[in-house]
């Protein structure tokens, strides 16, 4: 019999040491709620999991940027109708410029107003705008068409959808130069002088009435834009979200803790422990009976 090395012992200590860590370990996965703390609890899942819920935390922000670009299509959209109630009364008072029983004074009357009313649709096409970018026009100082917007509506590069351009939402763009040049100062009673006949004025403005329908035209074509690609919009949020709670879903199942599961593991593994240190107390006791060999 050796008690040098007491080689019961030591086993014992070992084991005893790897009990504990995993009980440790255990324990860490209990308190953080994850079965992957860190890359040795498991290097795969550990970067299968990371890649999920880098996916996620994307399509978070596609969802953001779809909020954003759906309230930017219908400030688009609202500015556009306004200018089309706009466009409502601008006809409105041709028709009344367009009948016998209106003056000559009352025609220039008219023709003022829809003067005031054009620079107020121009108005609104410089003035619309989210976040600086001009949403009826060019720009701020131009009047041209609009330019494409892009919005990212995923994690990938192609993952887009685009508000087309070609949006020019002011008199000349509608097509209302002519109504604007009769009616703008100094060009008399739609383009009669004062001296004329007011059956002149009324013919004159009778002659703008298509115009107007023209520009309704043109500006319900702009609409219809604007609200299919917010309809494109909303059903790709609601995509999205999906795509977010499944790849939620998925990252939990590799990442998050099995409570019933891993609660019993520990209580097997503690249970191992105080075995494991009764055998270390009785490898520890077992040397003593060396001693009756010297009795």
């Amino acid at each position: 019999m050796r008690i040098n090395t007491n080689v019961s012992s030591l086993i014992a200590q070992e084991s005893n040491a790897n009990t504990n860590s995993r009980i440790g370990s255990s324990l860490e996965k209990l308190s953080t709620g994850f079965r992957i703390n860190k890359a040795s609890d498991d290097a795969s899942g550990l970067a299968i999991a990371d890649k999920l819920r880098t996916q996620a935390s994307g399509l978070n922000q596609a969802v953001s940027n779809g909020n954003s670009a759906v309230s930017l299509t219908q400030i688009a959209d609202n500015a556009m109708a306004e200018q089309s109630n706009i466009l409502d009364v601008i006809k409105q008072k041709l028709i009344q410029a367009s009948t016998a029983t209106t003056s000559l004074d009352g025609a220039g009357a008219i023709a003022k107003d829809i003067s005031k009313l054009l620079d107020q649709i121009d108005n609104i096409g410089k003035t619309t705008s989210y976040n600086g970018t001009s949403l009826l026009q060019q720009s701020a100082g131009s009047k041209s068409a609009s330019n494409t917007l892009t919005f990212q509506m995923g994690t990938l590069a192609a993952d887009t959808i685009e508000l087309g351009s070609g949006i020019a939402a002011n008199a000349s763009g509608m097509g209302m130069s002519a109504v604007q040049g009769a009616t703008s100062a100094g060009a008399g009673t739609f383009g009669v002088a004062s001296t004329g006949t007011a059956a002149s004025a009324q013919g004159a403005a009778r002659a703008l009435l298509d115009d107007v329908d023209t520009s309704l035209t043109t500006l319900n074509g702009w609409r219809a834009d604007v609200g299919s690609t917010q309809n494109q919009l909303e059903s790709g949020i609601r995509n999205i979200m999906t795509q977010i709670t499944n790849t939620k879903a998925a990252e939990s199942v590799i990442r998050d803790v099995d409570y019933a599961q891993e609660s019993a593991n520990f209580n097997r593994q503690n249970i191992i422990s105080q075995a494991g240190t009764y055998a270390l107390s009785q490898a520890n006791a077992t040397a003593q009976n060396v001693l009756r060999l010297l009795q």
